[in-house]
């Protein structure tokens, strides 16, 4: 996994992605306090008896924080006050405290747990979809085919475990506090089948009942619009609910999965979701895009 440099803060009482987001937030304030006092990477280490590469893994937030660590650090960089030190180190207990997901870790790779968490965390999330229905969006049959579609020699009990991981991810869409949810699908995830017509069917029929919920705006980019400016492929934007995080823009891979936070970046995916959410029919002619679909099926 590639990521950026500066990720940050969860949102109160989500215990779903607010490890994730707890650690890259400590990791964060770890980096500009060393930067702050002109200490290297090295020498931090040196300090904590680990390498220059531990430290930068923890200050992208890719590890757990060992508590001793973190009081070391805090010493090194000057932070001697209790009502500093305070909530630095409770926010690295909290940082280290296991998501609902780790109970997948048998079926989920490293590099997409990072992004669960943060989906979790997340109070916006913008999606651009070509090959398939996004994850969030996708009926247990549908799922169930994807996975199939991609893992064919996978045994059955790991395919349900696989099917089980999404549906729970879909939890953000209708938790107490749920997610903003805006998807741009590529006509063409549409038309490529998954499953029988019955599973197609279902799936068409859940699209229009679940864009009709207050947090989820769905679009469909139709053929007949041409060539737009999805040109570069599916992608995701993250955004949080604090101020100290910035926007993230996730490209998953066949392997990995490219994390990018650098304003510049971010501002490009930006650009390019709002000219998708532009060019695209308006959420009522997508429903009415979707049930000429479903008359089709």
């Amino acid at each position: 996994m590639t990521a950026g440099e500066s990720w940050g803060s969860p949102q109160a009482g989500e215990p779903g992605g607010g490890s994730v987001v707890r650690r890259i937030l400590l990791g964060s304030q770890l980096r500009r306090l060393r930067e702050a006092r002109g200490i290297t990477r090295e020498q931090a280490g040196y300090s904590i008896r680990a390498s220059e590469s531990k430290i930068s893994r923890m200050e992208l937030g890719r590890v757990s924080f060992k508590a001793r660590d973190v009081e070391d650090l805090l010493t090194l960089y000057g932070v001697s006050a209790d009502a500093e030190r305070g909530p630095l180190l409770d926010l690295a207990k909290e940082a280290n405290v296991a998501g609902w997901w780790h109970s997948y870790s048998d079926v989920l790779p490293g590099w997409f747990q990072t992004y669960v968490g943060l989906e979790g965390a997340a109070s916006l999330i913008r999606v651009y979809e070509v090959q398939f229905v996004h994850g969030l969006l996708q009926t247990e049959g549908y799922a169930r085919a994807v996975v199939e579609r991609g893992a064919p020699n996978l045994g059955s009990a790991e395919t349900e475990r696989r099917v089980a991981l999404r549906l729970e991810r879909q939890k953000v869409l209708v938790s107490e506090r749920a997610t903003r949810f805006h998807c741009v699908l590529d006509e063409a995830a549409l038309r490529r089948p998954y499953g029988d017509r019955a599973v197609m069917r279902g799936q068409l029929e859940h699209l229009i009942e679940v864009s009709q919920r207050p947090n989820v705006t769905l679009q469909v980019m139709p053929f007949s619009f041409g060539g737009h400016a999805g040109e570069s492929g599916s992608f995701a934007l993250l955004r949080f609910p604090e101020s100290d995080l910035s926007d993230i823009a996730y490209l998953e891979q066949l392997t990995s999965a490219l994390y990018l936070d650098k304003r510049e970046e971010v501002s490009q995916y930006e650009k390019v979701m709002e000219r998708l959410q532009s060019d695209s029919p308006s959420p009522e002619a997508t429903r009415d895009l979707l049930r000429g679909l479903l008359q089709l099926s």
